[in-house]
């Protein structure tokens, strides 16, 4: 393929001659938006996916859910786990949003990020990069209960 695809070929000399095999190298989406959506309602990857993405990323987006799920990021030989912040904000360059479609459990927000922060070093200054849309639902404790 060409430079704008993701595929370049690699001469493999084995056994049987010289072969010729697909090498998939992860796409440049600089300037671009990458969209991962999950159709399977969760563990089907996309944590992984945004995690690989996220790497070269100046905005990470979360824009529906809440913290029922969870997603262990590994940085460092240190396991972050999130659930409501999106993982992406690990990257001390990435400016993370939560968009109007979460559900936020402000308590929780703040311990998952307490907890984060204690682990290492790559949380730091998460307060000035994260932004919450003024239209994200509020879950309080007492609707929890019920």
């Amino acid at each position: 393929m060409s430079d704008s695809g993701n595929q370049t070929e690699v001469q493999n000399g084995g056994a049987h001659g010289n072969i010729t095999e697909p090498q998939v190298t992860r796409p440049n989406v600089g300037n671009k938006v990458a969209v991962v959506l999950g159709a399977q309602w969760g563990d089907e990857g996309k944590g992984k996916v945004v995690d690989l993405l996220a790497q070269d990323a100046d905005i990470v987006c979360r824009c529906q859910g809440g913290n029922n799920a969870g997603h262990t990021v590994v940085v460092d030989s240190v396991e972050y786990d999130f659930h409501l912040l999106p993982s992406g904000i690990i990257n001390p360059d990435v400016t993370a949003f939560i968009g109007n479609g979460v559900v936020i459990h402000l308590p929780g927000l703040f311990e998952e990020a307490e907890k984060n922060e204690h682990k290492g070093k790559s949380l730091k200054g998460w307060e000035k990069r994260l932004i919450i849309s003024d239209r994200a639902h509020i879950v309080f404790d007492s609707q929890e209960s019920v």
